[in-house]
């Protein structure tokens, strides 16, 4: 499994030969969506996960790849963050901050395996650009516009609207912060930790249709990723064993109908990271439907484009026509953490979370 997805992500021309990595490819019309900077820095994270997992050189080629599209072309000087795809220097536009929490991370994990110093320097510009640009009088604002920085108005969806699922994209700034020891940033983790336990029970299930509701599950599980690190506050442990049992509800209900495959991903690496700390012990029959189910969804051998990678979704019992880049990179880590697990050795570290 582990094997085929990786050679997907070097082989499959998912990634460009800029660097940048698109946001999926559509198998009905052949081709790949534009690529995404946010996209990018989740595959450096996935990339440089592969590294350390198989000890294999190409994986790092292909990250420092799209760690210097990041840290070059993606970047624009003009407004000192990261826009939105398409994406070119000087270009009007939105800078998302979920996304630049993300494209930080990944930076970071390509600073981490290459010690390329631009790459952790364009991180902590990026993290700087969060904690200013974007705030709020609670959380963050979830979009700007370019290039005068304005916050955009927030809707409901739920990507329009501050809410507890940045809080995943509040671990660039814990990253930072232990690395370089700036305060400030340190703080404005403990500040969106802060609200996203406060606001969190109200997200799900956030709306009356369930094909939205599947949608609401994998950001409520950005919340639950988030909490990982501060696990050990007795808040944070309580707001997780009762976040997975929620998660698992609603997924559980909506599955038949339609189901997005990083979904499952997101619940078991949660599950397996909580019982380790010793959160919620492990449901093995709930972490074996998930694992089994999530494994349903890489594609088969036949067409290079697609084979290894994981569909992004299934509705009405069909799967949809989308190699995803995130799908397949939570689903390699759920299903090799798993595997750890059943083998008695899960040694995947928090830190690596894609």
């Amino acid at each position: 499994m582990l094997e085929r997805a990786g050679t997907w992500f070097l082989e499959s021309g998912i990634q460009e030969t800029n660097g940048g990595v698109a946001r999926y490819y559509q198998s009905d019309s052949r081709r790949n969506a534009p690529v995404s900077t946010e996209i990018t820095g989740y595959a450096i994270s996935t990339l440089t996960y592969l590294s350390d997992v198989t000890r294999s050189p190409e994986y790092i080629r292909a990250a420092d790849r799209a760690a210097g599209y990041l840290a070059g072309k993606a970047w624009s000087n003009e407004s000192f963050t990261f826009p939105f795809e398409p994406v070119s220097n000087g270009d009007a536009g939105y800078a998302y901050f979920f996304d630049c929490g993300i494209i930080a991370r990944g930076l970071l994990a390509a600073w981490r395996a290459t010690g390329n110093q631009t790459y952790f320097e364009r991180a902590q510009d990026c993290g700087l650009s969060m904690a200013f640009d974007f705030m709020a009088d609670e959380a963050m604002h979830p979009i700007l516009r370019l290039p005068e920085k304005q916050p955009e108005p927030y809707t409901a969806q739920w990507s329009r609207s501050p809410g507890c699922y940045q809080l995943k994209s509040a671990l660039a700034w814990k990253e930072l912060a232990e690395i370089s020891g700036q305060s400030e940033l340190a703080r404005a983790y403990e500040r969106m930790l802060a609200f996203s336990l406060d606001t969190h029970e109200s997200f799900l299930p956030g709306d009356d249709d369930e094909c939205r509701v599947m949608d609401r599950l994998h950001a409520y599980a950005y919340f639950l990723e988030g909490l990982l690190p501060a696990a050990g506050k007795p808040e944070c442990a309580a707001a997780l064993a009762d976040g997975i049992e929620r998660l698992a509800f609603y997924l559980r209900a909506i599955e038949r109908r339609f189901v997005r495959s990083d979904v499952y991903a997101q619940l078991l690496r949660v599950r397996l990271f909580a019982d380790r700390l010793g959160i919620l012990k492990l449901d093995e029959a709930a972490a074996e439907h998930e694992a089994t189910s999530l494994a349903a969804f890489q594609a088969g051998d036949g067409d290079a484009r697609t084979a290894g990678s994981f569909w992004f979704g299934r509705k009405d019992g069909e799967f949809m026509p989308f190699a995803n880049p995130v799908s397949t990179a939570f689903a390699v880590q759920a299903l090799a953490m798993w595997r750890e697990r059943r083998d008695g050795c899960l040694e995947t570290p928090v830190l690596a979370l894609i």
